[in-house]
């Protein structure tokens, strides 16, 4: 079954009326042709899941009537939060594409040293992320997820640490660490982990200078293994383990 977001401010439960706007009407009516009658799946972004019928389908409004509802079960109980050294081409819409079937929480870009591409544009910038997040909007549908990752603006790499202070954990891949894994630093965590934050480079990874500031801000710099990753693989990779270890990967 099709499944489509949609703002809260869409859905009234008490007449049990859901509309659906924007580019999501095209799509259904246009590209997957459904008709009045047929079933689809919402979801407000908020972990709240309804099954529908389309009732009324007009030029830039689709009318629904909610059959059931209840709250969703396909997110994580852990929060994950990867920070993105900005990479080269579209790699960054495989890791994005990738991190959202997954589970991720929220994705930061972040400019670094090594950082090849530099968006000092404003608008450049801001087409780009609406880009991200339509990505991730595609994905979080076809994972079925319960909400939509947020995508932020870019941020310089002094910016973050504010913002780490926020998880219960921060790691940071490092290909030189040789003392600790990601696999035994998780086997040493004893406090509840509900937040955490993943530091990852860009093409090059990270200067020296870079890894002895985070690890002065208290971040935990992990080696992912004897192979070297790909920046677009070391994200997803680091979130797969974190979602296998704690989280829901591989099932109850």
């Amino acid at each position: 079954m099709h499944r489509f977001f949609v703002n809260p401010r869409q859905v009234d439960e008490k007449n049990k009326i859901i509309e659906i706007l924007g580019d999501d009407v095209k799509h259904i009516s246009k590209v997957l042709r459904l008709k009045e009658g047929q079933e689809v799946e919402i979801c407000d972004g908020k972990r709240m899941e309804y099954y529908v019928v389309i009732t009324k389908i007009k030029k830039d409004k689709i009318y629904t009537s909610i059959k059931e509802m209840h709250l969703s079960h396909r997110e994580p109980n852990i929060q994950v939060i990867l920070y993105q050294g900005l990479p080269k081409s579209t790699k960054m819409d495989l890791i994005i594409q990738k991190c959202t079937e997954l589970g991720i929480y929220s994705i930061i870009p972040i400019q670094t040293d090594r950082t090849v591409i530099k968006i000092e544009n404003s608008k450049l910038e801001k087409k780009k992320i609406e880009r991200w997040q339509r990505i991730c909007y595609e994905a979080a549908k076809q994972s079925k997820r319960g909400k939509v990752p947020h995508i932020t603006e870019i941020k310089e790499w002094k910016e973050i640490w504010e913002h780490m202070e926020e998880n219960d954990l921060n790691i940071i891949a490092y290909e030189n660490e040789k003392s600790k894994g990601l696999k035994q630093l998780l086997k040493e965590i004893k406090k509840p982990i509900k937040k955490i934050g993943i530091l990852i480079g860009p093409e090059g990874g990270f200067t020296d200078q870079e890894i002895q500031e985070a690890q002065n801000k208290g971040i935990i710099s992990i080696s992912l293994g004897p192979r070297i990753l790909r920046t677009e693989t070391a994200g997803f990779a680091t979130v797969t383990m974190l979602m296998y270890a704690l989280g829901d990967l591989g099932g109850y």
